[in-house]
């Protein structure tokens, strides 16, 4: 079927425009005819602010286990990471399976059309392998399908547990060892029509100096998009200043790493000198507000990496909350409060960071624009809830990158598949009571 979508308005990029009429064919967009004041006779009706599908850059679907439980008390990063572990060690493929069906099913919800999952949980607990290398990472890609969302699966690679130092107790399921061993199993994976396959380097820390540029040109060859967690803490650039004098940043670049495919998370404590090296490679930067508050990371330079030519992309990562709208906010809403001047970037520019920018930082260039021959993946805020009533269409833009929440999310629609229909997800009866029994099931 090659269903049509009368959207009632709709985000051009640059306006809202009323009346629009989408028409599909396998999966993409193939007219965007505007001018169509009523839904036509067969086409789907889609009511409120319809935007390209949102994109969720950076994801550890296990961490939204620890929803509520990492809020208990005070610490750090680190002791936040303990607990992190401790979730880790007790899943097996189906678990995973049934987690990330639930974790992907509230991320459709969300209006989240396409994921990157930043996956290193590859190995049984104390590190043997199970029969098929890689049936954690095939959990996760047979968990976006059912779910109903596109995903790319950064297999990353995590060696060691520091510069220099074996894995830990906890990280022994993370690491194939060496690089080359990684390469080999990750090389097995299949993509499908939903899922494509990208690498990831976990952390300067994770992965030797010397085996960084394995991980590099295993992407390079495939031309796949290649993820890095980068100076999320001082202390990881601490140590790297001690092992390597220098940052990882610029151990990165001196390694080939970074480069227009390459996309460093967080990218939180930096140099000029980094800005400037992640700018002019053209690597991205991946902002997950919401997760660097609750972790206390810190803000990032984001409008310097920007301004240096380092494209901005979203991630909800540990899942604090999932709402790509949100975090979209936030990252303007950080920089008030660090500049104490408002204004940084608009709605459109934020809106470009939640949709084409984080697709093209997936491997999915053709996607995030209403626009013939771009993927049918769309995105329905709602516009008459009591958060997002109010404003004139011509600000329905504004009024749900400021205003709204996942909770306003009308529609999901993904390869022109309705995934969520009137805020109800079509295959995934009860994700609520889904994500209970997965998260719960851990505790046995």
């Amino acid at each position: 079927m090659n269903p049509s979508y009368w959207l009632e308005y709709a985000w051009l990029d640059t306006h809202v425009e009323p009346g629009v009429l989408v028409t599909t064919e396998n999966g993409h967009i193939t007219e965007v005819r505007k001018d169509v004041a009523t839904s036509p006779s067969g086409a789907v009706p889609l009511r409120g602010l319809t935007l390209p599908g949102l994109a969720n850059t950076h994801s550890h679907a296990f961490h939204r286990a620890l929803r509520g439980t990492v809020q208990v008390g005070s610490g750090t990063f680190w002791t936040w990471r303990e607990i992190m572990y401790s979730v880790a060690d007790r899943l097996t493929p189906d678990t995973y399976h049934q987690l990330a069906r639930a974790v992907y099913a509230e991320m459709a919800l969300a209006g989240i059309t396409v994921v990157g999952e930043f996956h290193y949980l590859h190995h049984a607990p104390g590190g043997a392998r199970y029969a098929d290398p890689n049936a954690m990472g095939e959990a996760l890609i047979a968990a976006a399908d059912d779910a109903g969302i596109r995903i790319t699966l950064l297999d990353t690679a995590y060696v060691s547990s520091g510069f220099g130092e074996p894995p830990g107790r906890h990280q022994l399921r993370f690491s194939d060892g060496t690089t080359d061993a990684w390469a080999e199993r990750a090389s097995a994976l299949k993509g499908a029509p939903h899922a494509r396959i990208g690498a990831a380097i976990h952390s300067v820390r994770a992965v030797p100096a010397r085996q960084l540029g394995t991980v590099a040109q295993w992407a390079e060859a495939r031309q796949a998009p290649l993820h890095v967690h980068l100076s999320e803490q001082t202390a990881e650039n601490e140590a790297c200043a001690r092992a390597h004098g220098r940052t990882p940043a610029r151990l990165l670049a001196d390694h080939g790493v970074l480069g227009p495919r390459t996309t460093g998370v967080h990218n939180t404590h930096l140099t000029d000198a980094d800005i400037h090296l992640i700018g002019t490679t053209g690597t991205g930067t991946c902002m997950c507000p919401t997760t660097e508050r609750d972790l206390a990371d810190g803000i990032g330079p984001a409008p310097a990496l920007q301004s240096a030519g380092s494209p901005l992309s979203l991630g909800t990562d540990s899942h604090a909350m999932i709402d790509v709208l949100e975090e979209a906010r936030a990252l303007e809403l950080n920089e008030r409060l660090r500049t104490h001047r408002r204004g940084h970037w608009t709605a459109a520019s934020l809106l470009r960071a939640a949709s084409p920018d984080g697709y093209a930082a997936l491997g999915w260039p053709e996607g995030g624009a209403l626009t013939p021959g771009a993927l049918a993946d769309l995105t329905t805020v709602a516009l008459d809830t009591v958060r997002t009533a109010g404003p004139a269409p011509r600000l329905a833009a504004e009024a749900a990158v400021f205003a709204a929440t996942s909770a306003d999310i009308r529609h999901t629609v993904v390869a022109a598949r309705q995934v969520v229909k009137d805020g109800t997800h079509t295959t995934v009866p009860d994700p609520a009571t889904a994500l209970t029994a997965a998260i719960t099931a851990l505790d046995d």
